[in-house]
């Protein structure tokens, strides 16, 4: 056991970059140091604002109420109320519930009363020596720009709420998360550039642009997704850099027509991703941590780059590793690359060859989703191969995912084929027991085969797996078929047909029952998808 976990340390440790080890050994120290000495970031500080001008952006969803002095806020799908004074330490739902409590997200929501926003940042700049995790640079990043654009969009000027945001950009750039990277530094250099424009302030802007220049270079790749190969992430990632184009195009201070271009450009490129990506009613496949409801949907993000003068490129998906099949019948997206940056697949799903399909416009075989970013049962099984639709070896995880964001060794890519409506791909994740598995997608108009392989000198127990959505009605036809109201599932090759029920997440904290069929084999299955039109 002992060897097992050092093992496993081992393949997470070996992909990370040095400067992630280096800033996590030097914060870790530095950090007890200073508890030690009690020190503590100035609350007080002589910061002067300047007001700025920004066009519209996306309204927040609902999240606070207010009634007879109790504050009531909904995030995760979990709602509290606070009586008197807001705990802003609140732990009971856990610690995301917590941070989007100190994002401050609700101050953008439309029916929000100014009054009430501002006795909430009062409150918490009251609260601010005794605050834990709010204080940390990712609550700091997003609470900055949430700050700053409803200060502006309200013609709000307050010394004491300038003072204190000033105060906590200076713990921002002392904690900017190199230890992380990825989306968390990505976060850092957006709220930057807000807080250099609204202080006016060379020295964050060299950061912020610093951050911005190398990081949207590093994570959007040529086909345009966000390199963490999460939907849901890659539309906050372009709603912050919608607003930064916004925020630099509509102010003239620090004119500088090369870098709003290139922002521009990346937008551009990220909205063509998207609009590859998504299905006919807006939405996006639930790939890795993704889930609805909590980033700006696909459709306001092309209304409000639309506002900003910026279009979608035309982009084919390669790089990402996503291919989407589309007839009259049905839509299809299928998982065929790796599962992110090496260094930071903290999103990352034990996911490779998954896919979704969609028949005339509703959803037929979905990602199980997430319900909770937790370290516990729920979350291990919701980043595992069997919560996803594709194929697991005896018993085994493709990669090894642990913890809540933690990856092992991860599947790899090896061999990549495609065609006119076919691709084949081999991953190497089952190397470890001598296994390489092969799927090939071969689409026409009405029928869909997918065909399982495994190579290797001996025979293994395989299980694909297929997760329906849920109120679908599924059941077996014999030994070897499966039937839905649009689809009937024919397989051939395989030992064994289960159809088991099963919860998936249509949000966090969301549970609802479906089903899943666990199709056993040993070498070969063929799963053909004969799309049902009854006009026809």
């Amino acid at each position: 056991m002992k060897f097992k976990r050092i093992n496993r340390y081992f393949h997470t440790l070996r992909y990370m970059k040095k400067e992630q080890i280096w800033y996590r050994i030097y914060y870790t120290l530095r950090n007890r140091y200073r508890k030690k000495t009690e020190f503590h970031y100035p609350l007080t500080l002589k910061s002067q604002s300047r007001t700025l001008a920004l066009l519209p952006s996306i309204p927040s969803r609902h999240m606070f109420t207010v009634h007879d002095g109790v504050k009531s806020f909904t995030f995760l799908n979990l709602e509290h109320s606070f009586k008197e004074k807001i705990d802003w330490n609140f732990t009971t739902y856990g610690k995301l519930w917590t941070y989007n409590l100190t994002y401050f997200e609700y101050l953008l929501q439309e029916e929000i009363k100014t009054e009430d926003a501002l006795a909430l940042m009062e409150d918490f700049i009251s609260s601010s020596l005794l605050i834990k995790d709010g204080l940390e640079p990712f609550p700091i990043a997003l609470r900055g720009i949430n700050w700053i654009k409803f200060l502006t969009y309200h013609n709000i000027k307050r010394p004491y709420i300038d003072d204190a945001l000033y105060a906590q950009y200076e713990i921002l750039m002392d904690n900017i998360e190199y230890h992380l990277l990825g989306n968390h530094l990505l976060e850092n250099g957006f709220s930057l550039l807000f807080g250099a424009y609204y202080f006016a302030d060379e020295r964050l802007l060299k950061k912020a642009r610093e951050i911005l220049e190398a990081e949207l270079h590093e994570q959007i790749l040529e086909d345009g997704a966000h390199f963490e190969l999460t939907p849901m992430y890659h539309q906050l990632m372009l709603y912050r850099l919608l607003d930064c184009v916004n925020l630099v195009s509509s102010n003239d201070l620090f004119k500088d027509e090369k870098f709003l271009g290139f922002l521009s450009e990346r937008a551009e490129l990220m909205l063509g991703w998207l609009e590859r990506m998504r299905y006919h009613d807006g939405t996006v496949a639930h790939f890795n941590d993704s889930t609805d409801g909590i980033a700006p949907t696909t459709d306001a993000l092309i209304t409000y780059a639309k506002r900003l003068g910026l279009n979608p490129r035309e982009v084919d998906l390669g790089e990402s590793g996503y291919r989407k099949f589309t007839t009259d019948r049905y839509e299809m997206v299928v998982d065929v690359g790796n599962i992110g940056p090496d260094y930071i697949p903290g999103h990352a799903h034990s996911d490779t060859f998954n896919f979704e399909l969609r028949v005339f416009g509703k959803p037929l075989i979905v990602d199980t989703g997430i319900s909770t970013y937790e370290t516990n049962a729920r979350r291990a099984y919701e980043r595992g191969t069997a919560a996803h639709n594709t194929v697991v070896v005896d018993g085994l995880e493709q990669s090894e995912v642990w913890a809540s964001f933690r990856v092992a060794r991860r599947a790899k890519i090896v061999n990549l084929y495609e065609e006119n409506g076919v691709v084949e791909a081999t991953h190497n994740g089952y190397r470890r027991i001598g296994v390489l598995h092969t799927r090939k997608f071969r689409t026409d108009q009405k029928q869909i085969v997918i065909v399982d392989r495994l190579q290797s000198h001996k025979v293994h127990e395989a299980v694909a797996y297929l997760h329906f959505a849920a109120n679908m009605d599924v059941s077996c036809t014999g030994d070897d078929q499966i039937v839905t109201s649009n689809a009937i599932f024919s397989f051939k090759g395989l030992k064994k047909l289960e159809l088991v029920d099963i919860t998936i997440a249509h949000g966090y904290n969301d549970l609802v029952v479906s089903k899943a069929a666990k199709i056993y084999f040993d070498k070969v299955l063929t799963t053909t998808v004969d799309i049902i039109d009854h006009k026809s």
